[in-house]
């Protein structure tokens, strides 16, 4: 009776702290990167570095916090080639590249920075050009780190790359409680654990007292 005691209290422990765990999940504060197929935006398979766009495609850059690609926050708006080239005529040994260019939201800027408007460009550019081309030669100055990873578009943020980022962090906050620092148990989980350390105790004395 005391050791199925025992193995309830563990398996409480052990739900309570992937509770916590999951509370405290975590994304990266980075530029994804977004092709335009029809009406919808699927996740580019190719780095702009690699990617080499064709006359008349639409990409488009976000960024955002997030977990993984499957959890990427796609760019906002309409995205019709037609509409943001309209302004930009054909010219022969050239291609035409429509960017959408979603600089996101507050809530997932960088502390102290603001986010730009969102705004769409017309690269016109070498037919052999990349995408990292294009967004060059209309949305500089671009920023990467030394792993060739897209961290600045147009100058924007000003610091940081791919950082990783709490979900619950707010880009106001610079001063983290010691409840809530990594390392450190949050209320939440000392609450929890208690709870169930005083519940298994119950359970253990309950079984002694049978047993007498």
């Amino acid at each position: 009776m005391i050791r199925r005691a025992l193995a309830v209290l563990l398996a409480a422990l052990v739900l309570t702290a992937g509770a916590a765990q999951a509370a405290q999940a975590t994304g990266y504060r980075y530029w994804s990167f977004w092709d335009r197929d029809g009406g919808s935006w699927s996740y580019a398979s190719l780095g702009p570095s690699l990617s080499r766009p064709e006359d008349g495609d639409v990409q488009g850059f976000r960024f955002a916090v997030s977990e993984d690609s499957q959890d990427a926050t796609r760019p906002r708006g309409a995205a019709e080639f037609s509409v943001i080239c309209a302004r930009t005529p054909a010219r022969d040994g050239k291609k035409r590249v429509a960017l959408v260019l979603d600089f996101g939201t507050a809530a997932d800027a960088p502390s102290g920075e603001r986010p730009p408007a969102r705004r769409t460009v017309c690269a016109r550019v070498a037919p052999d050009a990349t995408t990292a081309d294009a967004l060059a030669a209309v949305a500089g100055p671009l920023r990467y780190d030394s792993n060739a990873l897209l961290c600045a578009i147009d100058g924007y943020p000003r610091k940081g790359c791919g950082e990783q980022v709490a979900s619950g962090e707010k880009p106001e906050a610079t001063n983290t409680s010691s409840d809530d620092s990594e390392g450190g148990a949050s209320v939440g989980l000392v609450a929890g654990a208690a709870a169930v350390v005083v519940l298994g105790g119950a359970a253990i004395w309950q079984a002694r007292r049978r047993r007498g």
